[in-house]
């Protein structure tokens, strides 16, 4: 018996035997289940854009105290020459 009979023979058992009640609630479970992976999913993207739109309020609040696009002052005075 070859290796393509063989499968044949097997999904034609696979197909004989009686197949597995499903439960009467499976459709509604399913449902519900994936009613909560989508609400979750959402309040994951809403915490993320509040957390994006949180960090750049804080970026521009910083760049409009600290002015980081002003060169800071020089420290040393430069060399007095023709004294």
């Amino acid at each position: 018996m070859s290796g393509q009979d063989r499968r044949e023979d097997e999904v034609r058992r696979m197909l004989e035997t009686r197949r597995p009640t499903v439960p009467a609630d499976l459709a509604a479970r399913a449902e519900e289940h994936g009613a909560r992976l989508l609400r979750r999913s959402l309040l994951l993207r809403r915490a993320w854009w509040a957390l994006l739109v949180a960090a750049a309020v804080a970026f521009a609040v910083w760049a409009s105290l600290a002015e980081p696009w002003v060169t800071p002052p020089s420290e040393t005075s430069p060399p007095l020459e023709g004294w």
